[in-house]
């Protein structure tokens, strides 16, 4: 996604939701590099269940080479003709891919001033880009911060829906070692996010 130069001061825990959508959005987008595999091996959370699993991943991370884990991404993501899963809004809600949920986002997409990076040839409702819009709201990345009234908006359309699925999916993957790790982190962020926004909205 573009992003404009200047970005917003925000507050730490936003600061620290972004760097979880930022940091999902990379490892889903892309095999993590050596120094990504290597700052996560230095990642440590607190006894939460969202800590216990970047703990998990940051254990997993330690016994992961950048083959191995290269590898994984290709048979989950990519394989021969198609990977294992397929990470796409439409896909998890109508059965197919390039439907209606993607037209839908498109045009928020729009409304919100996001658009697609031009070396960027991915379907927009992929959950690597779904993640990266959310950290790019929150930061003002597309402008000035989204409101969270919107963020609840965005959300609840284009990935609460569905994204605990996929994590739940990427989880139990059968070429799935580090990214079952990944998969657990992001339902459990993904589940924290969920109920603070349901809060909010009450």
């Amino acid at each position: 996604m573009t992003a404009t130069a200047q970005q917003p001061e925000i507050c730490q825990e936003d600061e620290l939701r972004a760097q979880m959508y930022d940091f999902l959005g990379l490892l889903l987008s892309r095999p993590p590099t050596a120094e990504i595999l290597q700052q996560t091996r230095a990642l440590s959370g607190d006894d939460s269940d969202l800590g216990e699993a970047i703990n998990a991943m940051a254990r997993v991370a330690k016994v992961t080479k950048p083959a191995a884990v290269e590898s994984e991404f290709t048979a989950l993501f990519i394989g021969l003709g198609r990977g294992e899963l397929l990470p796409y809004t439409s896909f998890y809600l109508t059965g197919f891919l390039n439907e209606k949920p993607l037209a839908a986002l498109r045009k928020d997409m729009e409304g919100l001033r996001i658009s697609r990076a031009p070396n960027v040839f991915e379907p927009e409702d992929n959950i690597a880009s779904l993640m990266e819009m959310m950290a790019g709201m929150i930061r003002g990345r597309f402008g000035e911060a989204v409101p969270l009234d919107k963020q609840t908006a965005f959300f609840n359309k284009h990935i609460g829906s569905w994204a605990p699925h996929f994590f739940d999916d990427l989880a139990a993957a059968k070429n799935s070692v580090f990214y079952a790790s990944v998969g657990i982190a992001g339902k459990a962020f993904i589940e924290i996010e969920r109920e603070a926004f349901r809060m909010n909205a009450g």
